[in-house]
């Protein structure tokens, strides 16, 4: 793990653990690296947090001033940055987000100009500018300072982009979507309708303090209320920056990543466009999916948590989609990153396609029980080696026995202990995770 950036970007709280003078470094000396041999083009989006702005002017002096010419997405989702930096040759790109985190953090995502996440070796030469390691970066001067560019026009593409992957018109279709108050308040009502959905929208009025604030995805039941008490055929939930997506089926039930995974690889198989019959699923994924796959006749690989490990597992091998539980799904054959809105449009094809509702799709999925505590720790390596802690471990472990498992993991972007037990029963859950929790609590690493 590096000293700033995560599985996801570098993240914190806004000008507490990320501040704006990390934004005009990180910004100074990526101009400068990119721009040694030719004129330097970023493109740079933001979600709607109040510090975005902050951060895309720190990060524009930054740039500008190495020689850069900056391009300005505004409030635009991450896998649209992603889709940009890729098709309009862009040297790299910037997304300002924290994802689904509260208001008061914030992040800065780098991507490639394939549309990935930034090769590791360019993180650890901006760590090391950050921490004056290497020397500084010379300004620009002259006509070589670089500009700031509107470039709205690469949302409208990307959304026309989006549309133009769509299969079917969504006419007669009354679909509930849950914008967080993020980066698809504009954009997500605005596909669908065009699309032919009659929609019905929450999250859609953002004032800088409101994102994820019980809305989008990680408060799934406000869509779900909408969904049941108007009749709906289907709902999306996004998170912050929209590269997650979560569904309600028409009867209410949560329709997560695990879920999704299991009806789009279903329906590729079907149609035999699964590649290497294979899913790419992370070891957080439900007991319940691969025993569907498995009667499916579906194989699939399992990597570490993070849509990174599974792209790159995707990428290496040359399977066509992978994600996780939370959400973020990956179609590599359009998209290098998790896309919500996409994931949404490949269910609704999956749906029409078939001429089946949500419901009757994910049907032959059951869920196991599952239970995930989140202990907030000083040190993450320290919490998880303490002997204390795997003790408690093989004391959950033993307890569930054969069905059922336990997973401690380090969050990859806040000081936390992820603790995960999956059991017949919800009770076996509650005790596994309580073993352990409790270890963590009396190690003295807890804040």
């Amino acid at each position: 793990m590096s000293k700033y950036f995560g599985t996801d970007g570098f993240r914190g709280e806004a000008n507490v653990g990320l501040t704006v003078d990390h934004a005009y470094k990180i910004g100074r000396f990526l101009g400068y690296y990119y721009g040694k041999e030719h004129k330097c083009s970023v493109v740079i989006g933001k979600d709607t947090r109040r510090s975005s702005y902050m951060y895309e002017c720190a990060l524009t002096a930054g740039l500008t001033s190495s020689g850069a010419d900056v391009y300005l997405m505004h409030v635009t989702t991450t896998p649209s940055v992603s889709y940009i930096a890729r098709t309009d040759s862009f040297d790299f790109g910037i997304m300002i987000t924290a994802s689904h985190n509260p208001y008061h953090d914030n992040g800065i995502k780098l991507i490639n100009s394939s549309g990935e996440k930034m090769q590791p070796y360019v993180i650890d030469e901006v760590e090391k500018y950050l921490d004056g390691l290497i020397p500084e970066a010379p300004y620009a001067v002259g006509s070589d300072i670089g500009r700031a560019i509107d470039y709205a026009a690469g949302r409208n593409r990307y959304i026309g982009y989006l549309i133009s992957l769509a299969t079917h018109s969504y006419k007669g279709m009354r679909i509930g979507l849950d914008c967080a108050n993020g980066s698809t308040w504009q954009i997500a009502k605005s596909i669908f309708e065009t699309l032919g959905a009659e929609t019905y929208v929450l999250g859609c009025t953002p004032n800088g303090l409101n994102i994820n604030d019980n809305c989008g995805s990680t408060h799934i039941e406000n869509l779900r209320n909408l969904v049941v008490a108007n009749n709906l055929d289907v709902g999306f939930a996004f998170d912050g920056d929209a590269d997650r997506c979560i569904a309600v089926d028409e009867t209410g039930r949560i329709i997560d990543g695990d879920l999704i995974l299991y009806i789009c690889g279903k329906y590729m198989k079907d149609c035999d466009k699964l590649a290497n019959n294979t899913i790419v699923t992370t070891v957080m994924s439900n007991f319940g999916l691969y025993k569907a796959l498995d009667r499916a006749g579906i194989s699939y690989e399992k990597t570490d948590v993070g849509d990174k490990y599974v792209y790159e597992c995707m990428r290496a091998n040359g399977h066509l989609i992978g994600g996780e539980q939370s959400g973020h799904i990956i179609f590599s054959k359009y998209a290098a990153t998790g896309d919500g809105l996409l994931t949404a449009i490949k269910l609704m094809q999956a749906m029409l396609s078939q001429k089946q509702p949500l419901s009757e799709l994910a049907a032959p999925v059951t869920i196991y029980p599952q239970l995930m505590k989140n202990v907030r720790v000083t040190d993450k390596a320290a919490a998880i080696s303490h002997p204390l802690v795997k003790a408690s471990v093989i004391e959950a472990e033993d307890l569930l026995g054969s069905n059922g498992r336990v997973l401690l993991r380090k969050s990859g972007t806040e000081p936390l202990i992820r603790v995960m037990a999956e059991a017949l029963t919800s009770t076996e859950c509650h005790q596994a995770v309580d073993i352990i929790v409790d270890a963590i609590n009396k190690s003295g690493l807890t804040v």
